[in-house]
């Protein structure tokens, strides 16, 4: 059974950090594009960050300079650096991974993890 599982989430400052992980289990990432998204109330869901499994990066504008995506393929596991952090960076932030093979598409998310940024 397939299980993406984020943690990290947390109530932050306006200029804080954190860092985001997605552990994956039931499939190996370094075969997948990971991506972070996020839903801000009242919000659509929004891409954040992904990375290719060739290693190409994509940021959104909004989190670009601030935010680092990067892959623990020992761990199996996807983190997103954040920095210099926003309150309207405020969201639920998913992970998500996804494979087409042969003209099949396989995309998994995981539940979410809340951060708030608040002083």
């Amino acid at each position: 059974q397939v299980q993406l599982v984020e943690s990290g989430g947390a109530l932050v400052q306006p200029g804080g950090s954190l860092r985001l992980s997605c552990a994956a289990s039931g499939l190996s990432l370094n075969y997948y594009g990971i991506g972070w998204f996020r839903q801000a109330p009242g919000k659509e869901r929004e891409g954040v960050s992904c990375s290719s499994s060739d290693g190409t990066v994509y940021y959104a504008d909004s989190v670009k300079g601030r935010f680092t995506i990067s892959r623990g393929n020992a761990k199996n596991t996807v983190y997103l650096r954040m920095n210099s952090l926003k309150p309207e960076d405020t969201a639920v932030y998913y992970c998500h991974a996804s494979l087409i093979r042969d003209r099949a598409l396989y995309d998994y998310w995981g539940q979410g993890t809340q951060v708030t940024v608040s002083s």
